[in-house]
């Protein structure tokens, strides 16, 4: 199943976040298909940056959003 979730990346205690489209079988930080935005929590207020058509063609393909992710996607006004 391809699912749509964070990539962690940044240094130790400072993470920040890409999300990408990967195999649900890859690891985390491992092999993915796409990378279609990135979160950053560090920041005040949080930075949120998401390609919309690529997130809209993923959904509509099948892609399966994790929790957090479809937060972020809620927030963003994509989903």
């Amino acid at each position: 199943m391809v699912k749509m979730r964070l990539r962690r990346m940044g240094q130790k205690k400072a993470p920040f976040y890409r999300i990408v489209v990967a195999d649900s079988r890859s690891p985390r930080d491992g092999r993915f298909i796409e990378e279609i935005g990135y979160y950053d929590p560090n920041t005040e207020p949080s930075t949120i940056k998401i390609n919309e058509e690529a997130a809209k063609k993923w959904l509509a393909t099948g892609a399966q959003p994790t929790d957090t992710v479809g937060k972020l996607l809620k927030i963003a006004g994509i989903q």
